[in-house]
């Protein structure tokens, strides 16, 4: 007998049989399902078993955690069960059936901005960077000089310089490294048209051509439209009985998701439509022309119009009297949005935020977020530290989660016993009312973890690092004291706890 057959075995019993199983895959660590009734899963019985370290569902599929050795025992589960292993891709469109439309929206949004984030990671990094060069004045570079008229704050005090106003070479560095910033930021719509198309099955170039024209030199810069509009001095294409505004979408998200979708539908539409033969030459030109013109007329347009309102009610829970409300809120629910999918959206509001105000308040809740379940899984590392099994799962994960992937420690830990989930709860909520309340601001979506304090605006580090000093501590201290005091310890998965015990004999 192989090394996993008899775990495989048991996981195709309590899984629901090979007739329950639409489509199975791995990933590194996770044993992937779309399964036809997901209700047939045993969950508990599962998670006893010696090679699970966890479970879990997420976009329609049922996921189960076996760790490094994850593509042996799929190698003992296909042999096992019968079933043929499919892609990813397989396995996602298979699992799409298990998911309610708003899944469906939240699985689409992720998949839209996953292949763009790591672009968006390395621009707030550039950002961060840029504005220790010209944003931050030292006293020891020297009272700025211009025109031989000494500097001075609005308050009478001394304006010293900063390493750009006395160091060429970084001055240089400085402008070199916005060549990849605003490429990164302000022609983002043309990886968001990209990305649609690639998610949507649909020809890339003509999304990435589509996201050209969003942001073409020709167009006023979205950054200078409001003050354009005031004043009237918008360019216009003239058509004699009517005139459209050339205005570019420059960092904007919804209006080039809302144009990506609009040219695949028209490309989908056209090839079930057009000949064959004709199809190579008609089809693109009817989908790109006319997903263009209604990315300037109305598209375009509404998507601004949406995402400010949208900007706006944000802002106003960021900003507005409430903030420490928010904040706390935000910080303590944001682990619960994970399991439902609904944390995606945060990515689009974040990327708005960004193009509307140029930081955003919404992120560094989130990487605090990550920070909090990492120590939660660590505070129970502690308690079962002499458990060599459970330990191969706790020091993983908190690590993992340390790094900003939180599933291993949500999925495999902190919701399985609770109390662990509510102490991290509490201290991002304790982390988010201090960073509302400070307006701690990022340049950038970043690594959501311990690593986000690089994206972390300058004048913000201090608070941030405040913030995180409690993301870190407090879940550790509270996931302690709750299993010390026997608080929520029954009301999780906690297999050392009697009453669970004899409730499923």
């Amino acid at each position: 007998m192989s090394q996993f057959e008899q775990d495989a075995r048991e996981l195709l019993e309590k899984i629901g049989g090979s007739d329950n199983i639409n489509a199975v895959t791995h990933c590194a660590t996770r044993m992937r399902f779309a399964l036809n009734d997901p209700a047939k899963a045993d969950v508990s019985a599962i998670e006893k078993l010696p090679s699970v370290k966890g479970s879990f569902t997420q976009a329609g599929q049922f996921q189960v955690i076996i760790g490094n050795n994850v593509s042996e025992f799929y190698k003992d589960f296909t042999a096992v069960s019968g079933v043929s292993g499919v892609s990813k891709s397989d396995v996602k469109a298979a699992a799409e059936s298990n998911q309610s439309w708003w899944q469906k929206i939240m699985t689409f949004l992720a998949e839209i901005f996953a292949p763009i984030i790591p672009a968006i990671i390395v621009g707030g990094l550039i950002l961060g960077f840029r504005n220790i060069l010209e944003g931050v004045p030292f006293e020891s570079l020297g009272q700025k000089i211009v025109d031989g008229v000494a500097m001075t704050t609005a308050d009478g005090s001394p304006s010293y310089n900063t390493i750009v106003d006395v160091n060429q070479f970084w001055n240089g560095v400085n402008h070199f490294l916005w060549l990849i910033g605003e490429a990164i930021f302000h022609f983002l719509p043309v990886g968001i048209t990209w990305a649609v198309t690639r998610k949507l099955g649909t020809t890339q170039i003509l999304g990435i051509v589509l996201g050209i024209t969003l942001v073409s030199p020709q167009l006023l810069n979205a950054y200078g439209a409001a003050g354009a509009l005031a004043d009237g001095s918008v360019p216009q294409w003239d058509f004699g009985i009517f005139q459209i505004d050339m205005i570019g979408y420059q960092a904007q998200v919804l209006p080039a998701m809302f144009a990506g979708i609009a040219l695949s539908y028209l490309e989908i539409f056209w090839r079930k439509v057009v000949p064959e033969v004709l199809s190579m030459i008609l089809v693109p030109f009817l989908a790109l022309v006319p997903a263009v013109i209604l990315s300037h007329t109305i598209l375009g347009p509404v998507g601004w119009w949406l995402g400010d309102k949208i900007s706006m009610v944000v802002l106003a829970g960021l900003e507005g009297s409430l903030s420490w409300l928010f904040g706390a809120l935000f910080g303590a629910l944001y682990s619960p949005l994970v399991i439902t999918g609904l944390h995606h959206m945060t990515n689009a509001i974040d990327s708005q935020l960004i193009a509307d105000t140029g930081t955003t308040g919404l992120w560094p809740m989130i990487a605090l977020s990550n920070i909090a379940q990492g120590s939660a899984v660590l505070g129970v590392w502690w308690l079962t530290r002499r458990d060599k099994e459970e330990s191969q799962i706790t020091l993983p994960s908190a690590i993992s989660a340390y790094l900003g992937v939180t599933e291993p420690a949500m999925f495999g830990v902190t919701l399985k016993y609770i109390y662990p989930f509510v102490a991290a709860m509490i201290g991002s909520g304790i982390a988010g009312f201090i960073t509302t309340t400070f307006n701690i601001q990022s340049n950038s979506i970043g690594v959501g973890g311990l690593p986000g304090f690089l994206v972390i605006h300058i004048d913000s580090m201090f608070m941030f690092i405040v913030a995180m000093l409690v993301a870190l501590i407090v879940p550790i201290v509270l996931t302690i004291l709750f299993k010390k005091t026997n608080f929520l310890t029954g009301a999780g998965l906690n297999f050392d706890i009697p009453f669970f015990n004899n409730s499923n004999k």
